[in-house]
């Protein structure tokens, strides 16, 4: 006599984009979930603040509660997703479910963020699953291959097209010839923008997403305030034009990485990518993650980084997790504690190469004055880009500089700045040489 199927009875707080999904996914994905699992999976409760909503998306009536606290004081269930977005209600739902005896899962990077360390240590103190799939690169399972797939390596670097829009702006920019304002207003009417632009084109969200794989991949938290955060309002049109003649593409990227002492630096803002590596080639909204390891060596992770589906698919992998080994009881594990490494750098430390655009005045001997301000700060020239002009008429002047210290090259473009041939403050991007291992 066959035993009957256990059933993982689940708790959805939140029927937005990517909560409606869910719903429907795991409706669509029964029968496949439960010949990979063993296990039913099966949403008992929903909690949503509008019940039009809930019929939209068409969650039986009963089974719709306005309050999330009540999925929490539901002893029935053994999971709550929390898709309701925020870092204060948000953040009371995760610790209240955690305590109460639930697993949690979530896609919410901006708490993380903020207070995963808190999070986690509650998950551990009780030993409940705190899973986040979805909360970083949408459908792509980074998370799951740093936890599990890589797990033998040290990750020595980590290099992130992780948001979606900024993607799809610097695309648009680049293939269709638009300034900024214009690919952003475009992205917005294709709806892959909000209305408030600034999470994402600021970098914020990017931030968020760097700070979670960063607990992953070296054991410690980073402070939203100590991580590097530039985006992508100072980009034009032009640098994008130099940059491929220079063999290289533009991206906004998250780049966490160590170096031999094990000091981390992590850092977002927009790059220089070789055109020949795989990230440039990355286009419109979709996501890419460059891990290297020490013993593997590079792997690439693509895919789509946002919307419902993508990201419903990841929260459904973390459902499957928990179902895999329902109902007996399973091992919490902690983010963010391990303290594989200790030391954040500050951004006047890391060292890279640069694109540096100044808009010059066309006369005998200005390169010869911005060389010597570079030289007076240990920084080399590796190649020059200087459309003709009249003598006495302003031109752009595009320089590929070596390696240098940013607190080096900050002082050099203070100084490049004041010299008088110099019409404009001058236009800088840092760059990724991806030196192979």
């Amino acid at each position: 006599m066959n035993s009957p199927t256990p059933i993982l009875r689940v708790g959805l707080a939140g029927l937005g984009t990517v909560g409606s999904s869910v719903w429907r996914q795991v409706a669509a994905q029964a029968d496949l979930l439960r010949q990979r699992t063993g296990v039913e999976i099966r949403i008992d409760q929903v909690s949503c603040r509008r019940a039009e909503r809930a019929a939209e998306v068409g969650v039986p009536k009963e089974m719709v509660v306005a309050d999330w606290r009540q999925l929490v004081a539901n002893r029935e269930l053994e999971v709550i997703v929390e898709l309701i977005g925020g870092t204060t209600e948000a953040f009371d739902l995760i610790e209240l479910s955690l305590r109460s005896g639930k697993h949690v899962i979530t896609a919410n990077k901006a708490l993380l963020a903020e207070r995963g360390a808190e999070l986690f240590r509650t998950a551990i103190e009780c030993q409940r699953h705190l899973l986040f799939e979805a909360s970083v690169a949408g459908g792509i399972p980074i998370i799951r291959a740093l936890r599990e797939g890589l797990v033998a390596n040290r990750i020595l670097s980590i290099h992130g097209i992780i948001n979606g829009t900024c993607n799809y702006i610097l695309t648009r920019m680049q293939e269709g010839g638009l300034e900024f304002k214009d690919a952003l207003a475009e992205a917005k009417a294709e709806g892959y923008a909000e209305a408030d632009d600034s999470l994402d084109v600021d970098g914020h969200d990017t931030a968020h997403k760097a700070a979670v794989l960063t607990a992953l991949a070296y054991g410690f938290w980073v402070k939203p305030a100590e991580l590097y955060t530039e985006g992508l309002r100072r980009v034009e049109k032009q640098d994008l034009v130099y940059a491929r003649k220079l063999g290289y593409g533009l991206k906004l990227l998250a780049i966490v990485k160590t170096d031999e002492s094990g000091a981390v630096e992590v850092r977002v803002h927009p790059t220089l990518v070789p055109a020949t590596n795989m990230l440039a080639s990355v286009s419109g909204v979709f996501n890419a993650v460059l891990v290297r390891g020490d013993v593997v060596g590079d792997t690439l992770y693509y895919g789509r980084g946002a919307g419902g589906n993508p990201t419903a698919s990841a929260v459904l992998s973390d459902l499957g997790q928990i179902a895999s080994h329902f109902p007996q009881e399973q091992k919490a594990r902690n983010v963010g504690h391990e303290a594989l490494h200790s030391r954040l750098k500050t951004m006047n430390e890391i060292v890279s190469r640069y694109y540096l655009r100044l808009l010059v005045v066309d006369r005998p001997g200005v390169l010869a004055d911005v060389a010597r301000v570079l030289a007076d700060h240990q920084i080399g020239i590796s190649s020059v880009i200087q459309p003709e002009a009249q003598a006495g008429e302003t031109t752009p002047l595009v320089l590929m500089l070596h390696d240098a210290v940013e607190s080096n090259f900050q002082s050099a473009v203070r100084r490049i700045a004041e010299i008088g041939a110099v019409k404009a403050p001058p236009v800088h991007l840092r760059v990724e040489d991806f030196e192979s291992v």
